[in-house]
């Protein structure tokens, strides 16, 4: 991994304005982990027309921003992307326009680095497009969930598509295998949601009357003799919510390992699942520039087909 051995002066051009500094700054110290990034922005190396900044800061068009040297020990540099790695996210691409992509993303990767992740999908990502100066998430999918996953090529595309997600002008549909037959008269639930520390800093997410508005609907898509196959269409964005919403209606997720109960882990090892069976099937977006509905869908993964064709057995 090559190391920065002098400062580094960048003027911002117009496609790079409206990142966030921290953001620039990954993609420009490729390697560099995020701890060290904040730590540079707060000690004032990190510096913005000659002025200090926060690592919220946005820059503009114009900006003139200093990028000291950095050097890694090895124990705190990202790690650079395997080629196997390299080859898994170019294949995953399913659509891409001038301004956004989409990605059928993998399990078990997460979409950011941190928290004993030494390298996420984005980070992964901006190295291997390294033509492109400007690349966000537009919304996350959990560490263990595969399929549609919607990024931003520019700010302005980021932007249009934020405003899109809280204003509900996406449909995001998801598969999930859960245990039991679901009722086909439940099409939604609405328990409010909290997220709390269940130890270790792993963050878990509770049904509390005191939580956060959520709501998800359902339909049944396949029932099997022990298990259904449902569609959920999430309304709210919570964390774990479609994972949340079914164990609280006594349909845990197979292959949950957060929020299983006894039947659904009893399920899970009959049929041979290893890894959460939750897919992003489709996504829905309104085309930045011009407003027109785009909808990508992601094939089901072939360990999840696996797993349906044992369940119909």
């Amino acid at each position: 991994m090559s190391e920065g051995r002098e400062v580094q002066w960048v003027d911002i051009a117009p496609e790079q304005a409206g990142q966030r500094i921290d953001n620039f700054l990954m993609t420009r110290l490729k390697g560099a982990p995020r701890a060290l990034i904040y730590r540079i922005v707060r000690k004032g190396e990190v510096r913005v027309n000659k002025k200090r900044v926060k690592v919220d800061y946005r820059l503009q068009t114009g900006d003139l921003v200093r990028v000291p040297p950095l050097r890694l020990a090895p124990k705190e540099a990202v790690k650079e992307v395997s080629d196997n790695l390299r080859d898994l996210l170019v294949g995953s691409v399913i659509m891409e326009g001038p301004d956004w992509m989409v990605l059928n993303k993998p399990s078990g990767l997460a979409v950011h680095g941190g928290s004993g992740v030494k390298i996420g999908l984005i980070e992964a990502l901006r190295q291997v497009r390294d033509d492109l100066t400007f690349l966000e998430l537009v919304h996350r999918l959990d560490r263990d969930t595969s399929g549609c996953l919607l990024l931003a090529k520019s700010r302005d595309a980021l932007v249009t598509l934020n405003e899109a997600l809280k204003k509900h002008g996406m449909d995001k549909r998801y598969l999930a295998l859960v245990a039991g037959r679901w009722p086909a008269r439940k099409t939604y639930e609405s328990a409010r949601l909290d997220r709390f520390d269940a130890g270790n800093g792993e963050r878990r997410v509770r049904v509390d009357p005191n939580g956060k508005v959520s709501r998800t609907h359902f339909s049944v898509v396949e029932t099997f003799e022990k298990v259904t196959l449902i569609e959920a269409e999430p309304v709210t964005g919570r964390t774990h919510q479609i994972r949340v919403h079914a164990a609280h209606a006594g349909h845990a997720l197979l292959g949950d390992d957060k929020y299983a109960t006894r039947e659904s882990g009893l399920l899970t090892k009959q049929l041979g699942l290893g890894r959460l069976f939750l897919h992003a099937r489709s996504l829905t977006f309104p085309e930045p520039g011009n407003g027109r509905p785009v909808t990508v869908k992601a094939p089901l993964p072939e360990a999840l087909e696996e797993t349906l064709k044992r369940a119909r057995q």
